[in-house]
Formats: C-alpha cells, sequence, structure tokens
C-alpha cells in the first residue's frame, strides 16, 4: 500500500467518525426539541380547553373547582416584580465590583465560589432559610416581603455570575482607551462598560425572572396561601401564586378530579408566562446589541 493510499484510507476513517458523530449529536437535539414539543402539547390540548376571558379575570371558587386564577397570576408578577428589585442591584453591582475592582483578589475568588454554591443549593433550602430568617427571626411573617427576598436571594447567583460574565467578554482595550482619554474608571465603566455589556446583562436578568416564576418551594414556607380569593393591599399580606396553586390543586384540593381541567389550564399560563419572559430576553438582547452597534 502506497503513502497515498494510506492517507486517503485515515481521510475516509475521520470522515466517518465526523459523520457518526455529528449524527449522533444532530438526534440528541432533535430528541430534546421532540421531548419539549411533546410537553408543551399535552399541556396545550389538556389546558386550553379552560383559559378564557373569565379564567384569567375571576377568583377562584367553591374550593377551586371553579372560577379563575387572577388572584394567583397577580401574586405571581408580585412575587416577581419584588425579587426583582431586590436582586437586579445587588447582583449587577457585585458583578461589576468583582470584575471590573477585585478582578484577581482573594475575596473576588471566595465570592465566586459561594456564588456558585449557592447556584446549586436546592430551593427547598432557599424557603427554609427565608422562613427562619424573614418570616421568624424578622417578624415579617407569611408575606410578599418575606417570599420577595427568599426569590431575591435565589436569584442572586444568576444575576451576579451572568453580570460578571457580560463584562469579561468586553475586550480590555475599551477600559485602557477610556482610561487615555482622561476619563475615571467609573465613567469608564458607566458610559463604556455597561452600555455594551447591557445586552447580555438584561438578558440574564429575565431569565432570572423566568426562573423565579417558576418556583414553589420558596413560597411555600415564605408567602403563598392555599386559597385566598382576593388581591393583597401590602407587602406584609400573603398572597395565592401559579406554582403553589398548581401544587395545591393537582394534590390536596378539595375534589381533585373536578379541579384537574383547572390544574392544566394553570399549568399553560405558567408556561406561556414564562415563554413570554423568555421571548422578551431574546427581543431585548437583540435591541440593546443594535443600539451599541448604531452608537
Amino acid at each position: 500500500m502506497t503513502p497515498l493510499d494510506k492517507t486517503s484510507k485515515i481521510d475516509k476513517r475521520k470522515r466517518r467518525s465526523q459523520f457518526i458523530a455529528f449524527t449522533l449529536f444532530k438526534l440528541m437535539s432533535y430528541s430534546v426539541v421532540a421531548m419539549l414539543i411533546l410537553i408543551l402539547g399535552f399541556i396545550t390540548t389538556k389546558g386550553i380547553g379552560v383559559i378564557n376571558w373569565e379564567f384569567l379575570t375571576t377568583a377562584p371558587q367553591e374550593g377551586m373547582t371553579k372560577g379563575g386564577i387572577y388572584p394567583a397570576i397577580i401574586g405571581t408578577l408580585v412575587l416577581v416584580l419584588g425579587s426583582s428589585l431586590f436582586s437586579f442591584p445587588i447582583g449587577i453591582m457585585s458583578g461589576i465590583y468583582m470584575n471590573e475592582y477585585a478582578t484577581n483578589s482573594k475575596l473576588a475568588a471566595f465570592i465566586r465560589v459561594m456564588t456558585n454554591n449557592l447556584s446549586g443549593v436546592p430551593s427547598v433550602v432557599f424557603g427554609l432559610f427565608g422562613m427562619a430568617l424573614f418570616v421568624n427571626t424578622m417578624g415579617f411573617g407569611d408575606s410578599i416581603l418575606a417570599g420577595s427576598l427568599t426569590l431575591g436571594l435565589l436569584s442572586l447567583p444568576l444575576v451576579i455570575r451572568t453580570t460578571e460574565e457580560s463584562l469579561k467578554a468586553i475586550d480590555f482595550s475599551f477600559r485602557e482607551g477610556s482610561l487615555a482619554l482622561g476619563a475615571t474608571k467609573l465613567q469608564t465603566i458607566r458610559k463604556v462598560i455597561l452600555p455594551m455589556a447591557f445586552p447580555n446583562i438584561i438578558t440574564g436578568l429575565i431569565l432570572s425572572i423566568g426562573r423565579v416564576s417558576g418556583e414553589t418551594a420558596p413560597i411555600l414556607f415564605t408567602v403563598a396561601a392555599y386559597f385566598l380569593p382576593k388581591l393583597p393591599h401590602s407587602i406584609f399580606d400573603q398572597v395565592m401564586a401559579l406554582p403553589y396553586h398548581l401544587y395545591v390543586i393537582s394534590t390536596s384540593g378539595t375534589d381533585i378530579e373536578a379541579s384537574r381541567g383547572i390544574a392544566y389550564g394553570t399549568a399553560l399560563v405558567l408556561i406561556a408566562i414564562v415563554l413570554i419572559v423568555n421571548l422578551l430576553a431574546n427581543f431585548l438582547r437583540t435591541f440593546f446589541s443594535k443600539r451599541v452597534k448604531m452608537n
């Protein structure tokens, strides 16, 4: 066999291996998409029949076997807003500090380790911690304030890591150029770095919203009410929330079979909210990316 034949045989073997690998990766990708479509199709088929204006704008009735989920929708939105007001400022400022001021310090390394550890902590642990600290120790009771702070702690690691990675993606030459023109470090961060990193930062922020909107364990111990067909009037009130409402009517409702359709409808509304949040993240990222390029 000539050297040319050996080279050709090796090339064929490489192409064959590459084809097999690509085929496997493609099949795995398609299987994930197919599973997602299957889940969405199942929930949509089961829940679309109960979705109407009355279902979205009225309170539960007759032991949650009839009526709508309006208080649960409002409660979920209130908790998402409250957690965002807590986690966004702290998370963004922490990410800026770690990447711009304490890049190689031991403190920054320690914060990164703790942030990564917090990301892996089960949400039920956050719920128990929130109950011990905010509900009992600080005396907030089962309230919007306690639930929002607990959900804020849950999403905080994601906000910090997203902000830090977004800032890392900005080439250091932009910082050097701004400082060379006489700008201070704070002016450089505020006028140059943050606007460029903002598309990725805001994507992480909105994805954190998508996560907390579907959490059940943290609100189970801190804010969620079993049956509360009215809207809250202060941050110290309890609220209904879609994840907990879905859990209740699916497992321990007054008549599980009678409320089965409402459970699927609630799941569909919750999925729709998360989907809208993710689409909004993509839209805002594209919008702000175009603005950065134009400037």
